[in-house]
């Protein structure tokens, strides 16, 4: 699943290319064959789909926002697309054509030429703008969330609901990660940092990273953490983090950036996928393991990793 990183830098694309455009039209294929969708306040209700329509074509795009690892796209009419991208989602911004004779997969990346990338071609939702361009939701196992949010509801929508604070925000201290931590004394560190109600957008590979640099051993019940050891962690988060949106995110999976292109971060694990590789933590001599944590993978250094 893309976590902080990758939807800060995906926020960070539709910045650059598709603030000021204007919606002219919509497309989805997601389906409610089973009926499991209806009722729901999303886009592949067709109930709602309709309803969502007529909120954002004709609209223009303001800016983009991230919140935990939502994206909200703001509109002139007060009103916010959210997209969460699940497991598989990522959005593309280029030239599209519709082949209509290809009946799963009709939308097809022609500019840039990333946005060919076998991983790219599993368009479920596109967004047409009246400069002839496109905006896609690639999405393969079709796990994604796209609704719309009226600018007075974003503080109540339950889709936004219960979120703890942002590791990046200014105000996020060590102090203030301390505190969240321990709102579960008794969790073992790895599986507390990913729980959402803590803290923000740190999911399986941004907790492996942030452990190694930290020398935390992910199964450290929190309340035996020491004072020390929280600052320590709270660096650590605080450079992995800002060290993923630098490299442009972690396409170790599916994940894409605005232009269809892989991430960089990937090349820059210590810990996360390295089962069996010698640690690369100078003069430690300790090997990278994986164990299942709380029904997670979880890879940590034998050595050095306390």
């Amino acid at each position: 699943m893309p976590e902080l990183p990758e939807v800060q830098t995906t926020v960070n694309g539709i910045n650059t290319y598709l603030k000021g455009l204007t919606i002219s039209d919509l497309w989805t294929n997601y389906s409610n064959m089973s009926g499991f969708h209806t009722g729901k306040d999303h886009i592949k209700d067709p109930k709602f789909f309709t309803y969502f329509k007529k909120q954002v074509i004709g609209r223009k795009i303001q800016q983009a926002k991230r919140r935990a690892k939502n994206i909200l796209i703001e509109l002139d009419n007060d009103g916010t697309i959210l997209v969460h991208l699940k497991m598989t989602g990522h959005l593309m911004y280029g030239t599209y054509v519709f082949d209509k004779t290809d009946k799963k997969d009709p939308w097809k990346g022609v500019f840039p030429e990333s946005l060919k990338d076998p991983f790219n071609r599993h368009i479920r939702f596109i967004v047409t703008f009246s400069n002839g361009k496109y905006l896609a939701l690639s999405d393969m196992r079709k796990f994604a969330k796209v609704t719309y949010i009226a600018k007075d509801q974003i503080e109540k929508t339950l889709h936004l609901k219960d979120l703890g604070p942002e590791p990046l925000d200014p105000l996020f201290t060590k102090e203030v990660l301390k505190m969240r931590l321990l709102k579960r004394p008794n969790g073992k560190i790895k599986t507390v940092l990913l729980d959402p109600k803590i803290v923000v957008g740190i999911g399986n590979i941004y907790s492996d990273e942030i452990l190694w640099r930290a020398g935390i051993h992910p199964e450290r019940i929190v309340k035996n953490i020491t004072d020390k050891e929280f600052g320590i962690i709270f660096e650590a988060a605080q450079e992995t983090l800002k060290k993923g949106i630098d490299f442009g995110g972690d396409s170790m999976s599916d994940y894409r950036n605005i232009l269809g292109e892989r991430g960089k971060f990937q090349a820059e694990h210590k810990a996360y996928r390295k089962t069996g590789t010698k640690c690369e933590k100078k003069e430690c001599g300790g090997t990278i393991k994986r164990k299942v944590i709380g029904g997670r993978s979880a890879h940590f250094c034998d050595m050095h990793q306390k």
